[in-house]
């Protein structure tokens, strides 16, 4: 099978992102060096508009919209950053959007995606209820219907952040990516791997949502009852079939971490990086501690995939983690 996303897609994505987004720092911070033991640089997507990585994708998938598409208008599922992503690129191209969110989503994404000019519609109580709405009222409104993974455009325009770690960091031995829907992580495996197939790429799930590492060890798609993580951007129960193929083909290893684990990790970037991480955004420095071991003497490349934290979730994560020490 030939790959659905090459590394050429990502470059032509390259093309439109790199006109409406900032390139991103990858920094680095000697004391969170010190701390994991390795060299460590984050990549800062809360740097984007919508604080987040998924705009890449949202950007490159509506530039390419036919005119009868545009007319229809669009409609997704999202937990927040995809659904800001389709938000900010659907008004800069003019096109209606709709998206379908859980109850209880992140009131910062909320408002967000509505103040990008967006209709909010709440549906179920977690991703996977809001998307079968969304794929319903697709079909009887007629909207496009961009599912948040298995959009070949989405995963490409993603891909750019990963081009730019390798421009960045040429000789980068180690990726560590969050896995939600499986965009980001079916991304670095494509720029990595053909650019350099000695790369590691590392995906990192939450134990609370863990379909992805499941269906990665099982060889076959593995759906979970529930996904209650207060990471939402990793708050999937079904890995989505592009995505996974290709993570399943390409991916060195998956890691999964503890809700625990990633509010540290929120704390440590905060005073490192001097970074906001959301939770998804800080899964792949959790892992970096967890699995540090393993990756001493190494050059890695962090992904924090986003910073749109609510101030309430980081003062329960400051008193939760001080009440324990």
């Amino acid at each position: 099978m030939s790959q659905p996303v090459t590394l050429g897609d990502v470059c032509r994505a390259r093309r439109v992102v790199s006109k409406y987004l900032p390139r991103t720092p990858l920094v680095r911070s000697s004391t969170l060096c010190k701390q994991l033991g390795f060299e460590a640089y984050v990549k800062c997507e809360n740097f984007l508009p919508t604080g987040a990585f998924k705009v890449r994708g949202g950007l490159n998938l509506l530039s390419r919209l036919s005119e009868e598409e545009r007319l229809r208008g669009v409609i997704t599922a999202s937990t927040g950053n995809h659904g800001q992503s389709i938000a900010y690129s659907a008004s800069l191209f003019g096109v209606k959007a709709v998206v379908g969110m859980p109850k209880g989503s992140n009131p910062i994404k909320v408002e967000a995606i509505k103040d990008l000019g967006a209709f909010v519609e709440f549906h179920g109580s977690d991703f996977d209820e809001a998307r079968l709405w969304v794929e319903e009222e697709a079909k009887k409104m007629g909207y496009r219907y961009i599912h948040s993974a298995n959009e070949p455009l989405l995963i490409a325009g993603v891909g750019t952040l990963y081009l730019e770690i390798m421009e960045d960091l040429p000789d980068v031995e180690v990726m560590i990516v969050p896995i939600g829907g499986g965009s980001g992580a079916a991304a670095a495996c494509i720029v990595a791997k053909s650019i350099n197939p000695d790369v590691k790429v590392f995906g990192v799930q939450t134990e609370k949502a863990p379909a992805v590492y499941l269906s990665w060890k099982n060889r076959k798609m593995v759906e979970t009852e529930s996904a209650e993580t207060f990471a939402e951007g990793l708050a999937t129960r079904v890995p989505f079939k592009l995505t996974f193929d290709i993570i399943n083909k390409l991916i060195d290893d998956v890691v999964l971490v503890s809700e625990e684990e990633m509010k540290r990790a929120i704390l440590t970037l905060l005073e490192t990086t001097h970074q906001l991480a959301e939770g998804a955004g800080s899964a792949s420095t959790a892992a970096a501690f967890k699995i540090n071991n393993r990756l001493q003497g190494r050059k890695v490349a962090l992904v924090l995939t986003g910073g749109n934290l609510t101030l309430q979730t980081l003062e329960t994560i400051f008193k939760e983690l001080s009440f324990k020490h």
